[in-house]
């Protein structure tokens, strides 16, 4: 095989997976851009952050639907969300 031709398919096969990845990362990007934090959905353990002081973060909240956890679902379905204690919140909620 020709020099130029192995430059032709190593070129070819390198801008081939650059627009791979290029693409997976759009769809990612897209795919976070249409979530949001939804507050008192999640369960024990299940968050993805925030659960009050002296927590660490994702999967710290100690109760089922504790109203200053948050998890991500989809835009838009937050207030529609219903638990034991009342709907999905977009701010942090008071639950017992």
């Amino acid at each position: 095989m020709k020099s130029e031709t192995k430059f032709a398919a190593v070129a070819s096969t390198a801008l081939a997976l650059s627009l791979a990845t290029a693409a997976a990362n759009a769809e990612a990007a897209s795919a976070a851009e249409e979530m949001e934090q939804c507050y008192g959905v999640s369960l024990a353990g299940e968050n993805d952050c925030a659960a009050g002081p002296g927590t660490s973060c994702a999967g710290t909240s100690t109760v089922d639907y504790q109203g200053n956890a948050w998890t991500y679902v989809p835009e838009g379905t937050c207030e529609s969300i219903e638990t034991p204690y009342g709907n999905g919140s977009l701010e942090p909620v008071e639950r017992p």
